[in-house]
């Protein structure tokens, strides 16, 4: 075989197989969570029935410049069940930041106070608000870390503590993601 030719014939051979070719976002978070369209998956999803996670983020990224993977990974989850169909009613989503994560939670201005640059995460956040994703951060990291209410992005509300948080929710149905 002409090893040149590879790439083409991969190309060509995953499409014949149904394989997405390239990820999409949206349509709840436009500009951050892109998904694979899976198609004919073996595990179908129920979209009959009520998507309520709550989403517990400890841990940001090392450097103050990149935008947390894990935030992303909440636009990821309404994205993909928007685009298989699942209706926005039936999808609840409350995020739980807390430890290194919870600087990626401040303005603009407060982060580039503290870090000289603005807040990578400060858009899809504001996105997340939008989509009515409740944002909570953890009272005892606020304390902890010297993160007053006044230097959150508007929206984001300040709990007792994650631990209080998740409980709360979790008695309410929620499913918990540890990420």
């Amino acid at each position: 075989m002409n090893f040149q030719r590879l790439p083409l014939f991969l190309l060509v051979f995953t499409s014949f197989l149904g394989f997405s070719q390239t990820t999409k976002t949206g349509p709840v978070i436009k500009d951050y969570g892109a998904v694979w369209e899976i198609d004919n998956p073996d595990f179908k999803t129920d979209k009959t029935q009520e998507f309520k996670v709550v989403f517990d983020v400890k841990d940001g990224p090392k450097s103050d410049t990149e935008l947390n993977r894990n935030l992303n990974t909440v636009a990821r989850f309404l994205n993909m069940h928007a685009q298989s169909g699942i209706p926005a009613s039936q999808i609840k989503v409350a995020l739980i930041v807390h430890g290194t994560a919870a600087r990626n939670l401040l303005t603009d201005e407060a982060h580039k106070e503290r870090y000289k640059v603005a807040n990578p995460n400060r858009e899809l956040v504001e996105q997340l608000l939008q989509a009515d994703v409740e944002v909570i951060m953890c009272g005892q990291s606020s304390k902890t870390r010297g993160l007053p209410k006044e230097d959150l992005i508007e929206g984001v509300q300040i709990a007792l503590s994650a631990m209080t948080a998740n409980i709360q929710y979790q008695n309410q149905g929620y499913r918990p993601i540890k990420l």
